[in-house]
């Protein structure tokens, strides 16, 4: 008989007890879960909201510089010297293109656009996202953009981009004074970073490289804008959410007069050399010119290897601004000593020497010629600043010595800056025994001093150290500092929804302490002399003057660059270009309250010295400035030989001043 199986009795209630616990335990589980999930929920929307927002934010939002524009430059007249013109790029975006290489192709032989152009766009494309667009030509002609708007519609993807471009419309006939704008390079980045205003050139393609450009670059240029864009998650714009308008740069009024400028090239012709006008009243340049120039605008848009070495390789070396360069000053500081010497009173306005045509020091064989081969004879002060003697300033730098020449020279601002607003200033060389000693450790000879007293030997002085020296010695020993700058423009802040408008602020410049010297009539002395060598008949300026509408005075110098023997006579023709001697020229005018001072240097004459080459040079920008005004003496008492009446011309005014 089988035994019978036992069937256990389940124990609900140990079942429910059981279950209950498990569901409790759960269902903690699950609150403490959403209590979690509620925490990082409160987390992320309340305590850190402003932290994920930004996160977020940055994800979607980008923040995108926006250039400004920048400021433009107007001579004294108001003339644009220095403008933004629009430029024209094409520009291509291939995701928007069927077939990219049939299209560039198609779109170069309808514009003639070069086959290095288009390899270098093919070769950039790769380096971009397709939904960017990429330049395939950076600058349209004007008949090249007509062309492609008939034809846009068989060119999807492929548009033209407008922005602006800095543009001289005088060319070289500012280069110099203006300089120009290029593109930033590495350099130019890391001064910027330096300066803390790589943010203000985020979206800024060029800066200013040389002149007036780099020097107020910072009221130029102006300050960034900023547009915020809403993008996706492959960086594609797609809505503009904020923008802040960029600052312009200011705009800048210079002193140069533009109708000035163009006289003093038309003068210079294809000589090289360098004029400089200023007005001696407050120092303000009027004009400033080298030559030979080169047009700037080679270099706004990126100067091809070919037209830089064309320029590099010029033999006239136009890129050398010859109005901040050094040339031996010559006769052009015969007025100069003579003040000196009266001051330290070795000479007085009757004091006379024999100029047999040569000077002699004691003991030496060598002698030192005058321009004038038989001499002079009996020279005195007036007579030697009229005729140039150079064996009157021989003597003089002799009883000077080469110290008080220095010292009293560095007053006038010979060798050292003058303060203009242009970086490439040189300071040139005002010699001493000192300075000899340190530059080349040996010590200074007696014949080296009388070289001196001529404006040779080491001494050079750039045209715009000598129109300032002529400007304090005008101004009877008062300095002012030479400047291009006049006035600063900007937009006045919008304020109440009123409208911007144009404030105009004038610049000021400091005045450097005056050379105060002991007898004041010292200067008139040497100013009549300079006087007598415009208008007194048979001085070396007289000719170049004749019939002058205006009452001028200057002085003539010729400059020797290469040595000739003792008995050799110097002849142009024979010599090497580059072994000719200079012109220099300085002038002033009205004589009795000057208007304007000018300063003349042209390397290697083929003949004659200053007074037949950059004396007529002046006359013609002295011609220019005072148009048809008749400007004479009115003191025939005190210049008797002026007594003569002066018959006037008209003159063709070319603008106005």
């Amino acid at each position: 008989m089988k035994a019978r199986k036992r069937v256990a009795i389940r124990n609900h209630s140990a079942e429910a007890n059981l279950f209950a616990r498990r569901t409790f335990i759960a269902f903690m589980g699950v609150v403490v879960l959403l209590l979690l999930l509620f925490s990082n929920i409160f987390d992320l929307e309340v305590t850190s909201f402003e932290k994920y927002q930004t996160r977020s934010n940055k994800n979607r939002i980008k923040v995108l510089p926006v250039e400004p524009n920048r400021g433009l430059i107007f001579d004294r007249n108001g003339v644009l010297l220095a403008e933004n013109r629009p430029i024209y790029s094409l520009e291509i975006i291939a995701e928007d293109v069927d077939n990219i290489t049939e299209t560039v192709a198609a779109v170069s032989e309808l514009l003639d656009i070069s086959q290095d152009k288009q390899d270098k766009f093919l070769k950039n494309l790769k380096q971009k996202r397709r939904f960017k667009p990429v330049e395939l030509h950076p600058r349209l002609s004007d008949q090249q953009v007509a062309l492609f708007s008939v034809n846009q519609h068989k060119f999807p993807g492929v548009f033209i981009d407008a922005r602006l471009k800095r543009y001289y419309p005088f060319a070289d006939l500012t280069t110099h004074t203006l300089g120009y704008v290029a593109r930033i390079n590495q350099r130019d980045a890391i001064k910027l970073e330096e300066q803390g205003q790589t943010e203000n050139y985020a979206a800024t393609r060029n800066i200013g490289k040389l002149g007036l450009e780099k020097y107020y670059e910072s009221q130029l240029h102006g300050t960034v804008g900023h547009q915020a864009v809403e993008i996706n998650n492959q960086g594609r714009v797609i809505r503009t959410l904020d923008y802040t308008p960029p600052v312009s740069g200011k705009n800048l009024t210079l002193t140069l007069d533009i109708e000035l400028q163009m006289i003093a090239k038309r003068a210079l012709s294809t000589k090289r050399g360098a004029i400089v006008a200023l007005d001696p009243r407050d120092g303000s340049i009027l004009a400033m010119y080298s030559n030979p120039s080169y047009d700037a605008n080679l270099f706004v848009h990126g100067i091809s290897t070919k037209d830089y070495k064309k320029i590099l390789n010029n033999r006239q070396l136009p890129l050398i601004n010859r109005t901040l360069q050094g040339y031996p000053p010559a006769s052009t500081i015969k007025p100069f000593l003579a003040l000196l010497g009266l001051e330290e009173k070795i000479i007085n306005k009757h004091t006379k020497i024999w100029d047999p045509g040569w000077y002699q020091l004691e003991n030496i064989e060598h002698k030192y010629r005058d321009w004038k081969r038989w001499g002079h004879g009996w020279v005195d002060l007036t007579h030697s600043i009229e005729q140039s003697c150079n064996v009157y300033y021989y003597d003089l730098a002799h009883k000077l010595g080469i110290d008080r020449i220095s010292t009293m020279m560095e007053k006038f601002g010979f060798g050292d800056y003058t303060g203009v607003d242009l970086h490439e200033e040189s300071r040139a060389i005002m010699p001493s025994a000192q300075w000899k000693r340190a530059r080349y450790n040996q010590p200074w000879y007696g014949g080296e001093t009388l070289s001196v007293g001529i404006g040779q030997s080491f001494w050079t002085v750039t045209p715009l150290q000598l129109a300032q020296a002529v400007s304090v010695l005008v101004n009877k020993g008062q300095i002012k500092v030479p400047h291009l700058l006049k006035s600063v423009s900007h937009l006045s802040a919008q304020e109440n929804g009123e409208a911007s408008i144009m404030l105009t602020e004038d610049v000021s410049y400091d005045e450097r302490p005056p050379i105060v010297i002991k007898d004041n009539k010292n200067w008139d002395l040497v100013l009549d002399a300079m006087h007598n060598t415009v208008q007194k008949l048979g001085a070396t300026g007289y000719n170049a003057f004749v019939g002058a509408q205006y009452d001028a005075a200057g002085k003539t110098g010729s400059a020797q660059v290469a040595s000739i023997k003792q008995d050799e006579k110097y002849d142009a023709q024979s010599r090497a270009e580059k072994q000719r001697d200079n012109a220099m020229f300085i002038a002033f005018a009205p004589y009795e309250k000057p208007e304007i001072v000018v300063a003349v240097a042209i390397e290697n004459v083929a003949q004659g010295g200053g007074a037949t080459n950059a004396a007529p040079v002046a006359r013609q920008m002295m011609d220019q400035y005072f148009g048809k005004r008749v400007i004479v003496s009115t003191d025939s008492s005190r210049h008797p030989h002026h007594s003569k009446q002066y018959r006037v011309k008209p003159v063709k005014k070319s603008g106005k001043r």
